[in-house]
């Protein structure tokens, strides 16, 4: 796969993407116990990189800045400079992700706050590129029952499918929460449940990075919090 060439528009990178996926997706499904161990280059494939940009400057915190102050937003001709840059940091191994910066929101309804983690743009990008490698390959495990955190599924089709048992005898509804969940998740545990699928030590490594690149609290007093107890 060359992945030398400049940065694809962004039609046909939303192409490329699509059949990188599809074929992870296939393979994952054809074989439950394959490991895969060369994922890296298409986290550093240009076509990745250029829709991992779109879905960041498409979302709705591209306003919001992280630890760096650059918003996303406010980032120009990224197909020449920012990507390309991103690129050569990442294939040299230069890259290194920055403490999340940490804003204490309300929650709806509610007179707690939680916890909202906003990354500088780079590690963004680069998040959203690891989500597109990674993503078809997990979904290929997941149950059909399971809704939660998964791509064309929302809380509305789970509503649907309780309302569908409930209208053939089906009487009783359980709900169950994990507080502070992604808070309180064992980075270990995590990582071995990642390991069993992917063998590439290059994507390994650049998420236990992310695992490890801490907090830093803009509600006073401002410090910065190792995130590596848990990992």
């Amino acid at each position: 796969m060359n992945t030398g060439v400049p940065g694809p528009e962004a039609e046909l990178a939303e192409d490329r993407v699509l059949r990188i996926q599809t074929k992870l997706h296939q393979w994952a499904i054809d074989d439950p116990d394959r490991r895969f161990d060369d994922l890296w280059n298409l986290v550093c494939d240009p076509a990745v990189l250029v829709v991992a940009w779109r879905r960041v400057r498409g979302n709705r915190g591209k306003r919001s800045a992280g630890v760096d102050g650059v918003r996303p937003d406010a980032i120009e001709v990224p197909e020449a400079g920012f990507i390309a840059e991103l690129r050569a940091d990442l294939k040299a191994r230069r890259f290194t992700p920055m403490p999340v910066r940490e804003r204490m929101i309300p929650k709806p309804g509610a007179t707690k706050r939680r916890r909202l983690g906003i990354p500088t743009a780079r590690d963004r990008v680069v998040q959203a590129a690891l989500k597109l490698v990674l993503e078809p390959i997990f979904e290929a495990g997941f149950r059909p029952c399971s809704y939660g955190f998964r791509p064309k599924r929302r809380a509305h089709d789970a509503i649907a499918e309780i309302h569908q048992f409930t209208s053939r005898s089906y009487e009783w509804v359980f709900e169950a929460d994990i507080e502070a969940c992604f808070d309180q998740i064992s980075h270990p545990v995590l990582m071995d449940r990642v390991r069993r699928r992917v063998g590439d030590k290059r994507v390994l490594g650049l998420v236990k990075a992310f695992l490890r690149a801490g907090i830093l609290s803009l509600d006073p007093p401002m410090k910065v919090e190792p995130a590596g107890a848990r990992v």
